[in-house]
């Protein structure tokens, strides 16, 4: 949260911008030098506001909000610089979300991990009417390989596979 601090000096002293008639009043330049340390802290950040809205520049504190602007879900336990890249990649995420491409590039962001997704068994397609429906249950398998937390593929898996599918999970370590 942004807020005042103490040792930072105004770049602007609203006691050097009184009128001659203030300037020499005691009262009212220590009433500015209070108003400067509350201000101080509003118009740096004013002034590099463009670095505030910069995934890679952004103060720690603020990214998490920043994140709330494109709906990116940060896991806390992630180390900085991948809460960070998962913010600047918010955008194309979304835009790939419920593909089999977007899965395996958000399983890759957020475990570091090698993943393909296979359809399900009996799946087929066919472009003339009245084609016999599949008979498997047609879930795709969610391959992810190396070593990894199962519990937490599944938790990066569900949050983004389709409603209307159930993806099955498979950890193929080498």
């Amino acid at each position: 949260m942004r807020a005042a601090l103490p040792d930072l000096p105004s770049r602007h002293p609203l006691g050097e911008m009184l009128p001659a008639m203030y300037a020499e009043d005691d009262f009212a330049l220590r009433f500015t030098a209070g108003l400067d340390a509350v201000l101080s802290a509003l118009l740096s950040t004013m002034d590099n506001l463009p670095a505030y809205l910069d995934p890679a520049l952004a103060p720690e504190d603020f990214l998490s909000w920043l994140s709330s602007w494109v709906a990116a879900e940060l896991d806390p336990a992630w180390p900085l610089p991948l809460r960070r890249a998962v913010v600047a990649r918010a955008i194309a995420l979304h835009r790939r979300r419920g593909t089999a491409g977007g899965l395996v590039e958000r399983l890759s962001l957020s475990l570091g991990v090698r993943a393909e997704v296979v359809d399900g068994p009996e799946v087929r397609w066919s472009s003339s009417p009245d084609t016999e429906l599949p008979r498997g249950d047609g879930n795709p398998v969610v391959r992810v390989y190396g070593p990894v937390d199962r519990r937490r593929v599944e938790a990066v898996v569900a949050s983004v596979c389709p409603v209307h599918l159930t993806c099955v999970v498979e950890v193929v370590d080498p």
